[in-house]
């Protein structure tokens, strides 16, 4: 996401200030400057939230070179009474404000097949302990993909609607109509019929990340997969499907996180699952020894993230890299890889 804000229009944390010298009446002088938004999230060694950084305690890189970081938010919960808060970005685009509470989609890839059935079986039930970690004004939407992409529900507060489609109805149940919710709605931009003409996984993220993109501030998906990619003699590629997916989440500032289902400590197909989320910002692991332990991991990195206002340097080029990392305090940082324009 590209922003443009004035040097003179604005002030302090989101700007650059520039005062320029006299001038007769009739004349003045503007500086434009280009900004990217990047969604960091920055856990420690034991997977939980590193609090209270600000925009010096983060390095990016650009095509290798170092950008300014102008400012830097908080999104999310247990934030310190020191740390910037988001309002302060809403002088730039106050129609697409971040609203209350984390937007997060569960998202079950289905699979009958011995290796994969019982992974999901489990990653269920965690799903539904997890539901008790969340805060009450964070919204979930669930929806799974078989042969195609079909949608449980819309984002909702309601742990009520949510834990009973856990609990049986994925696995034996159809799922009832899905009407759209107010005032954010996954459905209103994703209707189900669209969803029964997504035939792979690839086409079902990048209609997810399609029907994210309108909606303000960071999300999450946590996808309960098997795998992503063509096995071949070569080894594993990416289907053709998978670019535009990669577009469409990057546009929406989806993060992936994507937790193996499958019952082994390796398989051809998670390739696509880490790559999916190593370009996203999100992470991989697998959960068929500790999956409580990775469920702790997720409740983590989902605590929040920083927003980040970087100087976007003038090139020509369409595609560019991003590196993201700590200057004075320890931690893992998760950010997209790259973005385009």
């Amino acid at each position: 996401m590209l922003l443009r804000a004035s040097a003179v229009a604005l002030a302090g944390a989101l700007t650059v200030s520039a005062q320029a010298p006299q001038r007769p009446p009739g004349f003045s002088e503007r500086v434009d400057v280009a900004r990217i938004i990047v969604d960091a999230r920055v856990v420690d060694g034991a997977g939980q939230p590193v609090l209270g950084l600000r925009a010096d305690d983060f390095s990016v890189k650009i095509d290798g070179k170092p950008a300014r970081v102008d400012s830097a938010a908080w999104v999310g919960g247990d934030a310190r009474a020191d740390q910037e808060p988001l309002e302060s970005f809403h002088a730039i685009d106050p129609a697409r404000s971040q609203p209350e509470g984390r937007l997060i989609i569960f998202l079950f890839q289905k699979s009958l097949e011995p290796s994969r059935i019982v992974g999901l079986m489990r990653m269920l039930h965690e799903g539904r302990d997890f539901l008790n970690t969340v805060a009450p004004n964070d919204r979930i939407a669930i929806l799974s993909f078989d042969s195609h992409l079909t949608i449980w529900t819309d984002f909702t507060t309601d742990r009520a609607r949510l834990e009973p489609v856990l609990r049986r109805g994925l696995l034996l149940e159809r799922p009832s109509a899905v009407q759209a919710a107010t005032p954010i709605s996954l459905v209103e931009r994703l209707e189900p019929s669209k969803g029964r003409r997504t035939y792979s996984i690839e086409k079902a993220l990048q209609a997810i990340g399609e029907a994210l993109e309108p909606l303000p501030g960071p999300k999450s998906i946590v996808l309960f997969g098997y795998g992503m990619g063509r096995l071949g003699w070569g080894g594993v590629t990416m289907d053709r499907d998978y670019e535009p997916a990669r577009r469409a989440l990057l546009a929406a500032r989806a993060s992936v996180f994507s937790l193996d289902v499958t019952n082994a400590d390796y398989h051809s197909l998670e390739a696509g699952l880490q790559l999916i989320s190593e370009e996203t910002g999100g992470f991989y692991a697998r959960t068929h020894l500790f999956p409580a332990t990775t469920m702790r991991r997720l409740a983590g990195a989902l605590t929040g993230s920083y927003v980040l206002f970087v100087e976007k340097p003038e090139s020509q080029r369409r595609t560019h890299t991003i590196d993201v990392d700590l200057t004075h305090r320890k931690g893992t940082v998760m950010a997209r890889s790259s973005y385009e324009g």
